[in-house]
């Protein structure tokens, strides 16, 4: 990976596996947030109430250091794993998978309930569009408006995004760019009297 672009999924998506009676039903998402997992989690388990199993793994951040596995009650090791497997071998992230298991009666044994959660998982991603974003940084912006013309002519050129805007005599602008460009583009900003800006988070 570029150190300022990852890849995920650019929107939800679905996958299904079958074996000896059991249906594996999965789910992708793009989140960015751990403040997401939860009520998804929750609409996915309520859509899938009668489901035995709801197992999943997620992994945040361009560096790909923010991750969790669940079982659910299935053995350890033998579906949160094999999800997260799947995860990495795309080398994704901000995204979580949920696989809904519905039993057919028959015990599939550790290996088969592993290729079974890995299968399933895989069945979403190839039915998902894989995309690459940057990481970006967002700041608040405020300045005179009498500078108008000068600021807005550095978004042009830096190709700055723009966000809740507020034109008074006195600007506020919610801004992003690629963490690549903070340098260049701060330096810019900072040589226009009155204007001040301050971080708001990367992502």
């Amino acid at each position: 990976m570029n150190f300022d672009t990852y890849k995920t999924i650019a929107l939800p998506s679905q996958g299904i596996y079958k074996e000896k009676g059991s249906r594996f039903v999965s789910y992708a998402f793009p989140v960015y947030y751990q403040e997401e997992i939860k009520p998804i989690l929750d609409k996915i388990r309520k859509e899938h109430h009668e489901a035995r199993h709801h197992c999943f793994a997620y992994m945040l951040g361009q560096e790909r250091v923010t991750w969790r596995v669940n079982d659910d009650g299935e053995p350890s090791g033998t579906a949160g794993r094999p999800i997260l497997g799947q995860i990495n071998s795309y080398e994704l992230t901000n995204i979580i998978i949920i696989v809904c298991r519905y039993f057919g009666g028959t015990l599939l044994g550790v290996s088969g309930l592993i290729n079974a959660y890995r299968s399933a998982s895989r069945d979403a991603l190839l039915n998902a569009e894989l995309t690459e974003k940057t990481v970006n940084e967002y700041y608040e912006v405020s300045f005179p408006y009498i500078y108008m013309n000068d600021v807005m002519r550095i978004f042009k050129e830096e190709n700055i995004g723009q966000a809740e805007q507020s034109f008074e005599i006195e600007c506020r602008i919610l801004i992003n760019f690629r963490v690549s460009v903070k340098e260049k583009v701060t330096k810019r900003l900072e040589r226009i009297d009155g204007l001040k800006y301050r971080y708001i988070e990367t992502r």
